[in-house]
Protein backbone atom coordinates (compact mmCIF):
# COMPACT_ATOMS: atom_id res chain seq x y z
CA UNK A 1 0.00 0.00 0.00
CA UNK A 2 0.74 0.65 -1.15
CA UNK A 3 0.60 1.90 1.63
CA UNK A 4 -0.84 0.89 4.24
CA UNK A 5 -1.40 1.97 6.34
CA UNK A 6 2.19 -2.16 5.08
CA UNK A 7 7.84 -2.44 7.63
CA UNK A 8 6.48 -4.61 16.45
CA UNK A 9 9.25 -7.04 16.19
CA UNK A 10 8.05 -10.64 14.96
CA UNK A 11 7.83 -13.88 17.80
CA UNK A 12 11.03 -16.28 16.39
CA UNK A 13 9.77 -19.52 15.28
CA UNK A 14 12.17 -22.55 15.91
CA UNK A 15 12.39 -25.42 14.01
CA UNK A 16 13.82 -28.74 14.98
CA UNK A 17 17.53 -29.49 12.09
CA UNK A 18 17.10 -32.23 9.72
CA UNK A 19 19.41 -35.13 11.63
CA UNK A 20 22.03 -36.69 9.11
CA UNK A 21 22.28 -40.29 10.26
CA UNK A 22 25.82 -42.30 9.87
CA UNK A 23 25.08 -46.23 9.14
CA UNK A 24 28.83 -46.89 9.62
CA UNK A 25 32.00 -44.83 11.18
CA UNK A 26 34.57 -43.27 8.93
CA UNK A 27 38.19 -42.61 9.62
CA UNK A 28 39.97 -39.47 9.14
CA UNK A 29 41.25 -40.12 5.66
CA UNK A 30 37.35 -40.67 4.75
CA UNK A 31 36.07 -37.90 6.68
CA UNK A 32 38.44 -35.25 4.93
CA UNK A 33 36.48 -36.57 1.14
CA UNK A 34 33.02 -35.41 2.72
CA UNK A 35 31.52 -32.17 2.68
CA UNK A 36 28.48 -31.28 4.55
CA UNK A 37 25.11 -31.55 2.80
CA UNK A 38 23.26 -28.28 2.77
CA UNK A 39 20.46 -27.83 5.73
CA UNK A 40 16.97 -29.08 4.10
CA UNK A 41 15.32 -25.92 6.26
CA UNK A 42 17.49 -22.66 6.70
CA UNK A 43 16.40 -20.12 9.33
CA UNK A 44 17.04 -16.31 8.48
CA UNK A 45 15.45 -13.08 10.13
CA UNK A 46 16.55 -9.05 11.00
CA UNK A 47 16.03 -6.80 13.39
CA UNK A 48 15.66 -3.21 12.59
CA UNK A 49 15.11 0.26 13.87
CA UNK A 50 14.72 3.01 11.60
CA UNK A 51 13.97 7.07 11.21
CA UNK A 52 11.23 6.83 8.90
CA UNK A 53 8.83 3.66 7.65
CA UNK A 54 8.68 4.56 4.41
CA UNK A 55 6.35 2.30 1.76
CA UNK A 56 6.55 3.12 -1.28
CA UNK A 57 7.76 6.05 -1.02
CA UNK A 58 5.51 7.15 2.22
CA UNK A 59 5.45 7.55 5.42
CA UNK A 60 3.19 4.57 7.52
CA UNK A 61 5.13 6.31 10.87
CA UNK A 62 4.32 9.52 10.50
CA UNK A 63 8.06 10.49 9.54
CA UNK A 64 8.44 8.74 13.04
CA UNK A 65 10.83 6.25 14.03
CA UNK A 66 10.05 2.65 13.13
CA UNK A 67 11.24 -0.57 14.78
CA UNK A 68 10.70 -3.48 12.43
CA UNK A 69 12.02 -7.26 12.34
CA UNK A 70 11.04 -10.56 10.39
CA UNK A 71 11.63 -14.17 10.03
CA UNK A 72 11.88 -16.69 6.96
CA UNK A 73 12.15 -20.33 7.33
CA UNK A 74 13.23 -21.23 3.50
CA UNK A 75 12.96 -25.25 2.17
CA UNK A 76 16.00 -26.45 0.03
CA UNK A 77 13.12 -27.28 -2.61
CA UNK A 78 13.13 -23.09 -2.77
CA UNK A 79 9.46 -23.03 -1.14
CA UNK A 80 9.86 -20.20 1.73
CA UNK A 81 7.78 -18.59 4.18
CA UNK A 82 7.83 -15.91 6.39
CA UNK A 83 6.62 -12.75 8.40
CA UNK A 84 7.14 -9.17 9.22
CA UNK A 85 5.91 -6.49 10.97
CA UNK A 86 7.07 -2.63 11.83
CA UNK A 87 4.84 -0.39 14.09
CA UNK A 88 2.50 2.63 12.28
CA UNK A 89 1.33 5.86 12.93
CA UNK A 90 -0.48 7.93 10.64
CA UNK A 91 -1.82 6.74 7.27
CA UNK A 92 -5.27 6.46 8.49
CA UNK A 93 -6.99 4.96 12.13
CA UNK A 94 -5.74 1.06 12.13
CA UNK A 95 -6.72 0.77 15.37
CA UNK A 96 -5.75 -2.07 17.88
CA UNK A 97 -1.91 -2.24 18.09
CA UNK A 98 -1.77 0.33 15.23
CA UNK A 99 1.12 -1.72 13.56
CA UNK A 100 1.55 -3.79 10.24
CA UNK A 101 2.14 -7.64 10.02
CA UNK A 102 2.75 -9.25 6.57
CA UNK A 103 2.45 -12.81 6.15
CA UNK A 104 4.96 -13.93 3.22
CA UNK A 105 5.01 -17.11 1.05
CA UNK A 106 6.84 -18.17 -2.03
CA UNK A 107 8.80 -19.68 -4.35
CA UNK A 108 12.64 -18.96 -5.25
CA UNK A 109 14.17 -21.21 -8.59
CA UNK A 110 17.48 -20.18 -10.02
CA UNK A 111 16.98 -19.93 -13.93
CA UNK A 112 21.04 -19.64 -14.63
CA UNK A 113 24.48 -18.92 -12.93
CA UNK A 114 23.28 -15.77 -10.91
CA UNK A 115 19.74 -15.34 -12.45
CA UNK A 116 17.02 -16.20 -10.00
CA UNK A 117 13.34 -16.05 -10.00
CA UNK A 118 11.05 -15.30 -6.85
CA UNK A 119 7.44 -15.80 -6.89
CA UNK A 120 5.04 -15.34 -3.97
CA UNK A 121 2.05 -13.35 -2.29
CA UNK A 122 2.31 -10.94 0.99
CA UNK A 123 -0.92 -10.66 2.78
CA UNK A 124 -0.79 -7.07 4.79
CA UNK A 125 -2.63 -7.15 8.33
CA UNK A 126 -3.24 -5.04 11.26
CA UNK A 127 -3.56 -7.13 13.90
CA UNK A 128 -6.50 -5.80 16.77
CA UNK A 129 -7.59 -3.07 14.05
CA UNK A 130 -10.29 -3.41 10.93
CA UNK A 131 -10.19 -6.49 9.41
CA UNK A 132 -11.64 -4.47 5.84
CA UNK A 133 -8.16 -3.26 5.85
CA UNK A 134 -6.52 -6.44 5.44
CA UNK A 135 -5.29 -7.30 1.54
CA UNK A 136 -3.16 -9.92 -0.46
CA UNK A 137 -0.97 -9.14 -3.06
CA UNK A 138 1.10 -11.25 -5.26
CA UNK A 139 4.63 -10.50 -6.65
CA UNK A 140 7.09 -11.78 -8.98
CA UNK A 141 10.46 -10.85 -9.32
CA UNK A 142 13.72 -11.41 -11.65
CA UNK A 143 17.31 -10.92 -10.20
CA UNK A 144 20.50 -11.29 -12.00
CA UNK A 145 24.63 -10.76 -10.52
CA UNK A 146 27.06 -9.80 -12.96
CA UNK A 147 30.39 -8.97 -11.11
CA UNK A 148 29.67 -6.60 -7.87
CA UNK A 149 26.45 -5.31 -9.62
CA UNK A 150 22.76 -6.70 -8.80
CA UNK A 151 19.61 -5.69 -11.00
CA UNK A 152 16.56 -6.54 -9.60
CA UNK A 153 12.95 -5.96 -11.66
CA UNK A 154 9.37 -6.88 -10.13
CA UNK A 155 6.35 -6.57 -10.17
CA UNK A 156 3.61 -7.14 -7.52
CA UNK A 157 -0.67 -6.83 -8.55
CA UNK A 158 -3.33 -6.74 -5.57
CA UNK A 159 -6.14 -8.07 -7.21
CA UNK A 160 -9.57 -6.26 -6.67
CA UNK A 161 -10.39 -6.38 -2.79
CA UNK A 162 -12.34 -3.42 -0.60
CA UNK A 163 -9.09 -2.70 1.08
CA UNK A 164 -7.89 -0.60 -1.61
CA UNK A 165 -10.81 0.38 -2.71
CA UNK A 166 -11.68 4.40 -2.70
CA UNK A 167 -13.95 4.56 0.26
CA UNK A 168 -13.44 7.96 0.38
CA UNK A 169 -12.79 10.67 -1.93
CA UNK A 170 -10.89 13.45 -0.08
CA UNK A 171 -9.00 13.71 3.54
CA UNK A 172 -11.69 15.50 4.67
CA UNK A 173 -14.49 13.30 4.42
CA UNK A 174 -12.10 10.50 5.76
CA UNK A 175 -11.67 12.72 9.08
CA UNK A 176 -15.02 13.28 9.45
CA UNK A 177 -15.96 9.38 8.84
CA UNK A 178 -18.34 9.95 6.26
CA UNK A 179 -17.60 7.39 3.47
CA UNK A 180 -18.37 8.71 -0.21
CA UNK A 181 -18.50 5.15 -1.81
CA UNK A 182 -18.50 2.22 1.25
CA UNK A 183 -17.52 -1.37 -0.10
CA UNK A 184 -15.40 -0.06 -3.24
CA UNK A 185 -13.00 -2.11 -4.46
CA UNK A 186 -9.70 -1.38 -6.68
CA UNK A 187 -6.84 -3.11 -8.07
CA UNK A 188 -2.81 -1.69 -7.64
CA UNK A 189 -0.24 -2.61 -9.23
CA UNK A 190 3.25 -1.83 -8.45
CA UNK A 191 6.13 -1.84 -10.64
CA UNK A 192 9.59 -1.06 -10.01
CA UNK A 193 13.57 -1.75 -10.62
CA UNK A 194 16.89 -2.05 -7.81
CA UNK A 195 20.11 -1.79 -8.58
CA UNK A 196 22.97 -2.35 -6.25
CA UNK A 197 27.01 -1.81 -6.61
CA UNK A 198 29.62 -3.06 -4.32
CA UNK A 199 32.13 -0.68 -4.13
CA UNK A 200 35.74 -2.57 -4.17
CA UNK A 201 37.74 -3.20 -1.17
CA UNK A 202 35.09 -1.08 0.88
CA UNK A 203 31.90 -2.59 2.97
CA UNK A 204 30.12 -0.46 0.88
CA UNK A 205 27.49 -0.83 -1.84
CA UNK A 206 25.53 1.93 -3.16
CA UNK A 207 22.23 1.42 -4.19
CA UNK A 208 19.19 2.78 -6.35
CA UNK A 209 15.37 1.76 -6.65
CA UNK A 210 12.18 3.45 -8.84
CA UNK A 211 8.79 2.12 -8.72
CA UNK A 212 5.43 3.13 -10.51
CA UNK A 213 1.80 3.06 -8.38
CA UNK A 214 -0.95 2.44 -10.00
CA UNK A 215 -4.73 2.57 -8.43
CA UNK A 216 -6.62 3.52 -5.63
CA UNK A 217 -6.48 7.05 -6.34
CA UNK A 218 -8.47 8.12 -2.93
CA UNK A 219 -8.54 6.44 0.93
CA UNK A 220 -9.67 3.56 2.08
CA UNK A 221 -11.86 1.83 4.93
CA UNK A 222 -10.02 3.82 7.89
CA UNK A 223 -8.47 5.89 5.66
CA UNK A 224 -5.93 4.13 4.31
CA UNK A 225 -3.84 3.98 0.86
CA UNK A 226 -1.61 1.89 -1.44
CA UNK A 227 -1.96 4.22 -4.04
CA UNK A 228 -3.30 7.88 -2.86
CA UNK A 229 -3.23 9.67 -6.10
CA UNK A 230 -4.26 7.03 -8.76
CA UNK A 231 -1.13 6.75 -10.26
CA UNK A 232 3.03 8.25 -8.60
CA UNK A 233 6.38 7.38 -9.06
CA UNK A 234 9.19 6.86 -6.14
CA UNK A 235 12.46 6.58 -6.32
CA UNK A 236 15.68 6.48 -3.23
CA UNK A 237 19.11 6.67 -3.88
CA UNK A 238 21.66 5.52 -0.47
CA UNK A 239 24.26 3.18 0.33
CA UNK A 240 24.50 -0.06 2.62
CA UNK A 241 27.52 -0.24 5.12
CA UNK A 242 28.06 -3.77 6.02
CA UNK A 243 30.08 -4.88 9.45
CA UNK A 244 29.54 -8.59 10.45
CA UNK A 245 26.02 -8.88 10.73
CA UNK A 246 25.50 -5.27 11.01
CA UNK A 247 24.07 -3.01 7.98
CA UNK A 248 23.57 0.74 8.33
CA UNK A 249 21.51 2.43 5.30
CA UNK A 250 21.07 5.98 4.51
CA UNK A 251 18.91 6.66 1.45
CA UNK A 252 17.40 9.60 0.27
CA UNK A 253 13.53 8.94 -0.27
CA UNK A 254 11.06 10.96 -2.98
CA UNK A 255 7.81 11.16 -4.55
CA UNK A 256 6.48 13.26 -7.50
CA UNK A 257 3.24 13.72 -5.36
CA UNK A 258 2.94 17.03 -4.96
CA UNK A 259 1.58 19.09 -2.04
CA UNK A 260 -1.44 20.44 -4.31
CA UNK A 261 -2.36 16.59 -5.33
CA UNK A 262 -1.73 15.49 -1.46
CA UNK A 263 -3.54 18.50 -0.16
CA UNK A 264 -6.80 17.14 -0.13
CA UNK A 265 -6.28 13.93 1.53
CA UNK A 266 -3.47 15.03 4.00
CA UNK A 267 -5.94 15.46 6.99
CA UNK A 268 -5.97 11.68 7.29
CA UNK A 269 -2.44 11.23 6.32
CA UNK A 270 -0.64 12.15 9.59
CA UNK A 271 -1.01 11.29 13.26
CA UNK A 272 -4.30 12.24 15.09
CA UNK A 273 -5.12 13.37 11.45
CA UNK A 274 -4.26 17.41 12.48
CA UNK A 275 -3.04 17.78 8.46
CA UNK A 276 0.56 18.53 9.31
CA UNK A 277 3.35 17.83 7.01
CA UNK A 278 3.63 15.83 3.40
CA UNK A 279 4.32 12.49 4.33
CA UNK A 280 5.06 11.46 0.41
CA UNK A 281 7.86 14.60 0.25
CA UNK A 282 11.44 13.98 -0.10
CA UNK A 283 13.75 12.85 2.70
CA UNK A 284 16.74 11.28 4.22
CA UNK A 285 16.29 7.73 6.24
CA UNK A 286 18.86 6.13 8.54
CA UNK A 287 18.46 2.72 9.22
CA UNK A 288 20.35 0.10 11.35
CA UNK A 289 19.67 -3.65 10.52
CA UNK A 290 20.87 -6.74 12.40
CA UNK A 291 20.77 -9.88 10.93
CA UNK A 292 20.77 -13.54 12.64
Amino acid sequence: MNFCQVTGIVALVALPATAQAQTAPIDKAEAADVSTPPPTFTVSGSATIASDYRFRGVSQSDQAMAVQGGITIAHESGLYVGTWASNLAGWGTFGGANMELDLIGGYRAELADGAMLDVGLTWYMYPGGADKTDFAEPYVKLSGTAGRATLTAGAAYAPSQEAIGKWYDTGTAAAAGIYDNPRAKDDNLYLWGDGALAVAGTPITAKAHIGHSRGQDGLGPNATAVAPTGAYWDWSLGADATYRNLTLNVSYIDTDISDRAARDLRPSFSKGQDGSGNIAGSTIVASLTAAF
